[in-house]
């Protein structure tokens, strides 16, 4: 089967229906929600079935978590089946903290976190006028829901989803394909997974469903190879087998890969990044002197979009928006617009005191309100 195969059973819409799952009027792909709705609406409104969603981890991987812990929880409440893997953290980890559904959705909603005025005008200088406000960062209908990390899903709930765990603390071995045998592992682990749940777009199971495989750390230290040439090519070389395993299932990945351990000599964040269909870079502000800029005060950290989809369409998604922020409240993960913060009514020539010239025409100071 060629891969126009592949890419015609993604658009012919039928398995529109399955559980958890929008259409996309932008390129006829069949979306599911990554948990957070405003990173949906920042990736073009989901995540394609078929594609491989990357992330850059944070400094401490903190943030990169908590997006983990939505995509599980968004399998979950959709009733999509769930295969988590790692090699630094036990899934069972992130199973026993996926959060519940929130109750108060008001709370939780970004079009009423922050309310404005329909009419009233910034009051500040001209050129911020036409700035986005965060209720215009989601348009129209969207699907998804919203999830308090404060509480933790029943167990009763998570027993009945239907989750594959997989984890290796084995010492690095060689083998045939890999550098290091754990790559080849889950490799056959995610194929068997595909192959056993009927997921292949050749196959016509009784009811359609999405896997979502998450792969947290993926390249970490766990996975080192003896040379770091060898670390770079095995990364390489599974992600390439995991992207084309994806195009013909019904299947999504999200992997995050922690780039900051990685010598980027060689360009191999930039290489990753080609391998991925979407993918984003978290900045935490922890430990940097960003921390400390008061532009920053009220966030956590920066959300930097690397690539953006490219699928059935001639080119990639342009956004509007390009600059956004994160913040982790008690009980919510929240992204926003970065605006650039408005000058004060005291500018630097209502400071300056009479009789001070100022350049231009005139060197006179400023004596009265209208001076000629």
């Amino acid at each position: 089967m060629d891969l126009n195969t592949a890419k015609g059973s993604n658009i012919d819409g039928r398995w529109s229906s399955a559980s958890g799952t929008s259409p996309s009027s932008r390129n006829s792909l069949t979306l599911i929600s990554s948990g957070i709705s405003t990173l949906d609406h920042i990736i073009g409104g989901g995540l394609p079935v078929g594609s491989l969603f990357l992330i850059e981890e944070d400094r401490y991987g903190t943030y990169a978590k908590v997006m983990i812990k939505h995509f599980m929880a968004e399998s979950v409440v959709t009733n999509q089946p769930l295969l988590i893997a790692s090699k630094d953290t036990k899934p069972t980890q992130f199973v026993s903290e996926i959060p519940a559904v929130a109750e108060d959705t008001k709370k939780f909603d970004p079009l009423s976190y922050k309310k404005y005025k329909k009419d009233e005008e910034m009051q500040i200088a001209w050129r911020y006028q036409h700035m986005h406000l965060m209720h215009t960062l989601i348009k129209g209908n969207y699907f998804g829901h919203y999830y308090d990390l404060t509480k933790p899903m029943k167990k009763e709930v998570i027993e009945k989803a239907d989750i594959t765990q997989w984890y290796d603390d084995s010492c690095p071995e060689k083998d045939s394909g890999f550098n290091n045998k754990a790559y080849t592992k889950l490799l056959v682990h995610i194929q068997e997974t595909l192959k056993k749940g009927q997921y292949s777009i050749s196959e016509n199971p009784p009811k359609r469903q999405i896997l979502r495989v998450v792969i947290h750390s993926l390249g970490s230290k766990s996975w080192f190879s003896d040379s770091e040439d060898d670390t770079h090519k095995d990364l390489l070389k599974f992600l390439f087998l995991f992207r084309a395993l994806l195009r013909y299932h019904y299947a999504v990945g999200m992997v995050t890969v922690p780039t900051e351990v990685l010598d980027n000599s060689n360009s191999i964040v930039e290489r990753i990044e080609h391998m991925s269909d979407i993918a984003i870079r978290l900045e935490s502000f922890a430990g940097s002197q960003k921390e400390r800029n008061m532009l920053f005060r009220e966030y956590h950290g920066l959300l930097h979009s690397r690539k953006m989809l490219a699928l059935n369409t001639i080119g990639p998604r342009d956004p509007e928006l390009v600059d956004f922020v994160f913040k982790l409240r008690r009980s919510k993960f929240i992204i926003e617009v970065l605006h650039i913060p408005p000058e004060l009514e005291d500018t630097t020539e209502m400071e300056l005191p009479l009789g001070i010239s100022v350049p231009g025409c005139s060197n006179q100071g400023y004596k009265k309100l209208l001076d000629f």
